[in-house]
């Protein structure tokens, strides 16, 4: 017979539980004081139109004061599972491409939001969770306001935690006109790699 301890088991629980601290729950995110958007389907319209996300697709946007667009950048997330730390480092990594930091700014002016493309319904999914609490942490770090963070599926689009949505666009919509009020911005940022002269473009 033999004696001795289960490191392997252990480890799987600690490493669940924090896994499942890293995610915000809808009562959570409500309660955070997230600025609502003017016109969220005017923002969502744009994202559409200028990236075209498609299942899986995660669309970091950086908005100024007036609720401008100034910058974006669209990835793709294949994760098996809700990770809001990996979900951080892949948006920060892509606000650190697109936008200057705003760390020496007593408080924020830029604000960032995000649009997650993906399949099911517009209930709070854990991924969910684990992508707000990803923003929260990367707009901390980025000298950033936390946004709104809005999925888009087949059904249309929905920001969590406030109630407000619509059927279009939505997962499988063609992408509308750019809005009229947005002012030209350089081409949409994915994650490969850009030459220098988009990189600087895209951080104006």
């Amino acid at each position: 017979m033999t004696f001795g301890f289960a490191p392997s088991s252990a480890a799987s629980l600690s490493s669940s539980a924090a896994t499942a601290t890293r995610m915000l729950e809808p009562a959570e995110w409500a309660a955070a004081g997230i600025p609502l958007l003017r016109n969220p389907r005017e923002v969502v319209s744009g994202l559409h139109s200028r990236h075209r996300p498609g299942p899986a697709t995660a669309i970091v946007a950086v908005l100024d004061p007036d609720e401008r667009l100034r910058a974006s950048a669209s990835f793709t997330s294949r994760r098996a599972a809700a990770d809001g730390w990996m979900f951080r480092n892949a948006l920060l990594a892509q606000l650190r491409r697109v936008i200057p930091h705003d760390l020496r700014r007593r408080t924020p002016v830029r604000t960032a939001v995000l649009l997650y493309c993906r399949e099911g319904d517009a209930r709070w999914t854990e991924e969910d969770g684990a992508w707000m609490w990803g923003l929260r942490d990367a707009c901390t770090l980025h000298g950033l306001r936390c946004g709104a963070y809005i999925t888009l599926t087949r059904d249309g689009w929905q920001v969590l935690g406030e109630g407000r949505g619509g059927r279009r666009p939505n997962a499988a919509s063609a992408p509308e006109p750019f809005a009229t009020s947005q002012a030209p911005l350089p081409p949409p940022r994915t994650g490969g790699v850009a030459s220098d002269v988009l990189r600087r473009a895209a951080a104006r």
